[in-house]
């Protein structure tokens, strides 16, 4: 198998450098040269435009780049998935979730799956939804947490858990003390909302275009934490933002619900597995956690 090569070769594109990248692997440097140059016997193509400057790798080496990690990945997973298959649940569960699910729901669902199986290492990545799927799909998670949706053909997606979101304004903001709050009201407001590709953002702009509201300015902030603190600071700024987000700064009175007349906005939040992962026993595990932790979506 060529598990070294392409260890080999990843290293040697992430390095830029033949040397450096036999010091990381700790081998020689005609060891380097040797698996860089079976690959290209192997794919009888040009990984690397060399010169005594420059290293720079070919359109083909980017796609066999991709693919290694790929491969890789599944290959060190399969080794996992045979140690499981005689012990317990054990190595390590890489779990990507968006900013929302990864912020205040997971957490607690991280110290219970951790209690539980106390051998296995848990690792968590945090990004938007766009950001959560790409990883989930390039395998550099094991399981995806997502707030959005996703039009990837290849995953599985598995709601898990519904959701519920609120238009909030600072406590000084002239629409919070108005008894009832219609949606003519919210023409001509400033939103503060999260980046692109981000589930929320997407909501909240589905929200406005829905409801034909125009916008007085935007603001954008890759981070909730962000734009709740931009909005207790600010007298005029408005966010559609998940009730786990604003949960506590509403019982602290920082942040406060526009008493809207409207039906509720509505989510759900699912798992994003690709098949070959679906049925290891870490994201079996998880899964089962968010089943009888979280209410179901009705």
């Amino acid at each position: 198998m060529y598990y070294d090569a392409l260890n080999t070769f990843i290293t040697v594109v992430e390095t830029k450098n033949f040397t450096r990248a036999a010091e990381t692997l700790h081998i020689s440097q005609p060891t380097v040269s040797v698996h860089i140059k079976n690959l290209e016997e192997e794919f009888q193509t040009e990984l690397f435009i060399r010169s005594s400057k420059l290293l720079k790798i070919t359109p083909t080496g980017e796609i066999l780049y991709e693919r290694a990690k790929q491969i890789l990945s599944m290959y060190e997973k399969t080794q996992t998935d045979i140690l499981e298959h005689h012990h317990d649940i054990i190595g390590k569960l890489v779990i990507g979730a968006s900013f929302t699910i990864g912020e205040y729901v997971l957490p607690p669902l991280l110290v219970e799956l951790h209690s539980m199986y106390p051998n296995l290492e848990l690792e968590v990545f945090i990004g938007n939804t766009e950001e959560i799927v790409q990883s989930v799909r390039l395998l550099n998670v094991d399981i995806g947490l997502i707030e959005g949706q996703t039009n990837e053909k290849e995953l599985r997606v598995e709601p898990f858990m519904e959701d519920q979101l609120f238009i909030v304004g600072s406590i000084q903001h002239e629409l919070v003390s108005k008894g009832i709050v219609n949606m003519a009201d919210l023409q001509n407001q400033t939103w503060i909302m999260r980046e692109e590709g981000s589930g929320t953002q997407e909501y909240l702009k589905h929200m406005i275009r829905s409801n034909g509201l125009k916008v007085k300015s935007i603001l954008t902030i890759s981070s909730n934490q962000g734009i709740k603190e931009t909005i207790i600071h600010s007298k005029k700024g408005l966010s559609l933002l998940s009730i786990h987000a604003i949960d506590r700064d509403i019982r602290q009175h920082t942040l406060s619900i526009l008493p809207l007349n409207h039906p509720p906005f509505k989510r759900l939040f699912s798992c994003v597995c690709s098949p070959i992962m679906e049925n290891k026993r870490h994201v079996m595990a998880l899964k089962e956690i968010l089943k009888q932790k979280l209410n179901p979506p009705s």
